[in-house]
């Protein structure tokens, strides 16, 4: 199921906390070979996971963390303006555009978790006015969009092939909806009702409000 929990939240959820730092370290550091800090306790954090950020994250019937994503208001700090607006025409900030990074899958975890958080994604967008997403990714999350429905508008790119480093734009309309709550094999009624059991009726997010 998915859960949607502030970075101030997560000593709530222990495992899901550890594991969601475990799991980045081994995918961005140790397959993809990014340069990103990785502390002594093999957890892999930087300076946005200090701006209380609000994580979206599949949890397994297990109780672990199967996949997770990162979302911040571009009227803050971003990584996208802080270190690719090189690729952007303008600085993107708008209390209606939003940043989503550190895109996690755990391992041996299926494109139904990839399309279930992009799911959890939506429902943001739904529920707090945001009309788009933006975020950086390479050239391997191009055919990923693809497989679970939810391809973003290129605004600018650097590198060629396998090397490839993108901003893309995201909309969410009611078609791209279905069709990832399809691929993720979770009907939207479900989707909602995660979604509803983490905020309830009250759809302000603090940081937005006051940006």
């Amino acid at each position: 199921m998915l859960r949607y929990v502030y970075a101030d939240q997560l000593d709530q959820f222990p495992r899901l906390a550890e594991e969601m730092f475990t799991h980045r370290a081994e995918q961005f550091r140790t397959r993809l070979g990014w340069d990103v800090c990785v502390d002594a306790q093999g957890l892999e954090k930087d300076e946005y996971d200090l701006l209380n950020p609000l994580y979206v994250i599949w949890e397994t019937a297990e109780g672990g963390h199967g996949g997770s994503t990162r979302f911040l208001p571009t009227t803050g700090p971003v990584m996208v303006n802080d270190h690719f607006g090189h690729l952007t025409s303008t600085p993107i900030r708008s209390p209606h555009i939003w940043e989503c990074t550190r895109f996690c899958m755990a391992r041996g975890q299926g494109p139904e978790v990839a399309a279930a958080l992009m799911l959890g994604g939506g429902e943001l967008m739904n529920g707090f006015d945001i009309r788009h997403f933006v975020g950086v990714f390479d050239a391997r999350m191009v055919r990923i969009y693809k497989r679970v429905g939810s391809s973003p508008e290129i605004l600018g790119s650097v590198g060629k092939g396998r090397e490839q480093i993108s901003v893309g734009l995201w909309e969410f309309d009611k078609e791209a909806q279905a069709r990832v709550a399809a691929r993720a094999q979770v009907p939207i009624e479900l989707s909602h009702l995660w979604f509803e059991r983490d905020f309830g009726n009250n759809s302000v997010l603090e940081f937005a409000a006051s940006a």
